[in-house]
């Protein structure tokens, strides 16, 4: 016999037939539908508050706060001298908007620090907003610049 959609279905056990609820004594399952008797749980409607203990003191209430969250916090996008290396050709201008651009960087929102992994085997021209020092000498090093971008180029 040929194997097709209409002779293939589902191994013996795996599926179950749906519960009916409310349909009649016979069923083991009428008239309250195995909600029980009276109560809010029994009501049309009902849904429990997410964490909700019966009125017991909830656990996200019961552990004690620590620490803060620094909403000042300074976030910098990173960038490595490897993948510079990978992505740009000798004495090309580097920005944050050409990274953005060749997919290194997501949306150039955060302030881009270049780090100094891996090594520059070419001559490039970048700006950015910070530079670690082993990043600085290692473009020095190749014969490119660095050029740090503060907040009055940033802004137009």
């Amino acid at each position: 016999m040929a194997i097709g959609l209409n002779s293939i279905h589902a191994p013996k056990g795996s599926t179950h037939k749906k519960k009916r609820l409310g349909r009649g004594p016979g069923s083991g399952l009428g008239k309250t539908a195995g909600r029980g008797e009276k109560g809010q749980k029994s009501r049309s409607g009902y849904s429990a508050k997410i964490g909700f203990e019966g009125g017991q003191m909830p656990l996200h209430r019961r552990l004690p706060k620590r620490g803060f969250t620094n909403i000042f916090k300074k976030e910098w996008i990173e960038v490595s001298l490897a993948s510079l290396d990978r992505s740009f050709e000798a004495n090309e201008e580097v920005t944050p908007e050409l990274l953005h651009e060749r997919g290194l960087i997501k949306k150039a929102k955060r302030d881009v620090v270049v780090l100094g992994t891996g090594e520059l085997s070419k001559a490039l021209r970048i700006s950015a907003h910070r530079f670690t020092r082993s990043a600085r000498e290692k473009i020095e090093q190749a014969g490119g610049a660095a050029t740090l971008i503060t907040r009055e180029q940033a802004t137009p």
